[in-house]
């Protein structure tokens, strides 16, 4: 490789060699020397600077694919430390909020998602494949004390039963009232003795029969909680879910739009969005995340720093066919750069500096000395 020296040498030999002048040339390159220096640099570096421009339009493509495999090649801990990935996440992803051209993003884009027209025509069967029913089924029937925990929630709680004693009150209310009612003189007398009956006992019958059922009712529910985890073996609530599916798979996807609101000043999507972001907001900065995030990045970086960054690429489908189209996608923003005022600026600049030296300036023979 030529030295610095040696490549300012040939530079002057070839800027000083020229033809014999004769004494009239002589004496017109003196007249006008004191003109012609500055003009000559400066159509010098105006030639190199479109040289450089050109030549490198014609090369950005294959320059960008050179680049790629040489820097493909290097290892990931030439460049990258697991410190660095951590202050990444956690100095910029997770130390700003969201901000609010984001999340208006999201909720404009989750709208158009879920309101597009073609879920009208596409079942639910399109999102989940029969197969992954069934393995889950199988997988929750398989769980038969987490199953117990679930009939209990459902069926063996004490709100389920006030709720149920109260629905059927409210039944058999009603329907006392409507009855008696309609009943003429008998409905008179009915009522007689109801009132007959709360002043013997001191006690108001509407009391004594939420009591009664109440009573009964949770004795009820026990026994129906005590039947369902007798019978309900893994095969049943396997085949209770895979039947659950089958009456619903095949409805339109647009059928989830009947379990949400659009209104202007009451949006499903914007509660979600909101109660996602606050819960962003609360995890973000805490460091039980942090500490996540730690693990995580750590685990990760271990396995990997060792590969190049071409294989840690490839795991992720970027390989060189897909950096020759993004290579070819990017070129106008390249083209555009080198044409531009500011590239033009410093390579001008550069190229200014670099002439500007003594031992390049002595040389040339348009030098000021």
């Amino acid at each position: 490789m030529l030295t610095t020296t040696t490549q300012y040498n040939k530079l002057s030999i070839i800027m000083t060699s020229k033809p014999m002048q004769t004494s009239k040339d002589s004496q017109s390159a003196n007249t006008h020397s004191a003109t012609s220096t500055t003009l000559t640099l400066d159509r010098l570096i105006e030639a190199q600077v479109a040289f450089m421009q050109q030549w490198l339009h014609s090369q950005a493509q294959p320059l960008s694919m050179q680049a790629w495999q040489w820097f493909g090649e290097q290892p990931l801990s030439k460049y990258v430390r697991s410190d660095d990935l951590q202050h990444l996440i956690n100095d910029w992803l997770l130390k700003q909020p969201l901000s609010e051209v984001v999340r208006r993003d999201m909720r404009d884009i989750l709208h158009s998602i879920i309101y597009h027209p073609a879920n009208d025509n596409v079942p639910l069967s399109e999102l989940v494949d029969d197969t992954q029913v069934e393995m889950l089924a199988s997988y929750v029937g398989s769980h038969k004390e987490q199953r117990n925990i679930l009939v209990h929630t459902l069926v063996g709680n004490e709100t389920f039963a006030d709720l149920l004693t109260q629905t059927l009150y409210h039944a058999i209310n009603d329907f006392m009232e409507t009855t008696l009612d309609k009943a003429g003189a008998a409905g008179k007398l009915m009522k007689f003795g109801r009132s007959s009956f709360e002043k013997a006992t001191n006690r108001n019958l509407d009391e004594k029969l939420q009591t009664y059922l109440h009573r009964n009712i949770k004795d009820l529910t026990r026994r129906a909680e005590a039947n369902a985890q007798a019978h309900l073996s893994n095969e049943e609530v396997a085949r209770l879910l895979v039947a659950g599916w089958a009456r619903i798979k095949e409805k339109p996807i647009s059928e989830i739009q009947s379990y949400l609101r659009d209104e202007p000043n009451d949006s499903s999507i914007a509660h979600i969005e909101a109660s996602i972001q606050q819960s962003y907001n609360r995890l973000r900065l805490s460091p039980y995340l942090h500490s996540l995030v730690a693990a995580g990045v750590d685990t990760w970086y271990t396995n990997h720093q060792d590969d190049s960054i071409a294989s840690i690429a490839a795991s992720l489908h970027i390989d060189e066919q897909a950096m020759t189209q993004l290579s070819a996608a990017l070129l106008p923003i390249i083209t555009d750069t080198l044409e531009s005022s500011w590239v033009t600026a410093h390579i001008t600049e550069m190229l200014q500096a670099f002439y500007a030296q003594p031992s390049i300036k002595a040389g040339l023979v348009f030098s000021d000395n």
